[in-house]
């Protein structure tokens, strides 16, 4: 096969453990999704030419990489808030199709809750006391309220309710107690949502998502190397990647995420529609995020995010299933969740998510799915189209 013509495939996928994890590390997490991953595939390390990471370490991925006793000569370090994983899927997809490599791993693992919890950290994040976002730093800015001023935004100008808004959780919250691996499992209600504390205005608390510890890695490969492992291929069919901006003032227009570009790139080279794609896992740090980007991707138009997520369509049972694992709002969130993403796709897409397990109308498992993150606070965004044959 020459170089640039390689068809790349997802061979092994898996999660750390995950959830509430408070005797371990992060490097213990990677290095325990990234031998899983490999198990799933029926593959040696010693066939891992390539390497993403990002997150841990003074000289991430190299510091990982060693942990894990690997000596890569491919790397990738990219790293654009939730999106990384979505972005770095591209990258490696297309170095693999080049021939720079053959086998790269993807792995990532955060201990975020257990930190927190330890006082290792503070719950708050500081971002921007130089560069641009110094401008909005005295203004007292939080990353959530930046999420809730482009929540209201689009309840301003297309009449989107709060209890739209509530929907998406409460049917994420569905999709997690078929999940037996989901953090949260109890059934909520729009009212539930609606009464809880408030974070943010318009943000309740479970408008946002939980918080957790936990790793996940995904093992890409040649074509040539489908044949050596254990699991049935599932194919990387398009990618597509954007940056909007990092301060506000710059952001043109609050309703309109960077999946808008980022969609219409994964689609296009991917050569399929919206409409062909059978489920979606969508970045959802808050219920904001999942709606905006189900209009930007094109699953509805712009301002009709609203009513689409109304009746069950979001369900596992529903027309359009999305964050079928339960998402970040309910299933886990540990710091940073696009390569979760991932991982749930290619399960479903192979039939292996259990009670969740999407079904197409023919009663087959789905043979196209979407994954989308975002980082920031909409500031970037990945997004990978994948198929089985």
């Amino acid at each position: 096969m020459k170089p640039g013509n390689r068809k790349v495939a997802v061979a092994g996928v898996a999660l750390s453990d995950c959830g509430r994890v408070d005797d371990t590390t992060p490097y213990t997490l990677h290095a325990q999704a990234a031998r899983r991953a490999l198990a799933d595939a029926g593959l040696d390390r010693t066939l891992v030419d390539g390497f993403a990471s990002a997150g841990l370490g003074t000289l991430a991925p190299v510091e990982v990489a060693e942990y894990l006793g690997l000596r890569p000569t491919w790397v990738d370090s990219t790293s654009v808030g939730g999106s990384t994983w979505e972005v770095m899927a591209a990258h490696a997809a297309d170095a693999i199709a080049a021939g720079h490599a053959n086998a790269v791993l993807l792995v990532y693992g955060s201990t975020a809750r257990a930190d927190i919890r330890a006082g290792r950290r503070t719950g708050n994040l500081s971002f921007g006391a130089r560069g641009p976002l110094q401008f909005e730093v005295p203004y007292g800015h939080t990353l959530i309220a930046k999420y809730a001023m482009a929540a209201r935004r689009h309840m301003i100008e297309h009449g989107t309710t709060i209890e739209q808004l509530a929907q998406v959780a409460v049917q994420a919250r569905a999709n997690a107690a078929l999940n037996p691996e989901a953090m949260f499992r109890d059934p909520i209600t729009v009212d539930d949502v609606l009464s809880g504390p408030m974070i943010a205005d318009p943000f309740t608390k479970l408008h946002c998502c939980i918080r957790s510890d936990g790793g996940a890695a995904v093992l890409l490969v040649a074509e040539e190397y489908v044949r050596d492992c254990r699991t049935a291929p599932v194919w990387i069919l398009g990618t597509g990647e954007h940056v909007s901006h990092a301060t506000m003032s710059e952001w043109p227009d609050f309703t309109v995420s960077p999946a808008a570009v980022s969609g219409r790139l994964a689609f296009e080279r991917a050569g399929v529609r919206p409409s062909e794609i059978d489920f979606a896992e969508i970045y959802d740090a808050f219920t904001y995020m999942t709606l905006v980007t189900l209009e930007d991707l094109g699953f509805c138009a712009k301002g009709e995010g609203g009513a689409f997520v109304e009746k069950g369509r979001l369900l596992v049972s529903g027309d359009l299933p999305v964050n079928t694992d339960g998402g970040g709002l309910s299933a886990q969130h540990p710091g940073m969740r696009g390569l979760f993403l991932l991982v749930e796709a290619v399960r479903q897409l192979r039939g292996e998510a259990g009670e969740r397990q999407v079904r197409r109308p023919d009663g087959k498992v789905p043979y196209l799915g979407v994954a989308s993150g975002t980082g920031g606070w909409f500031c970037s965004s990945g997004t990978v189209v994948l198929g089985r044959e």
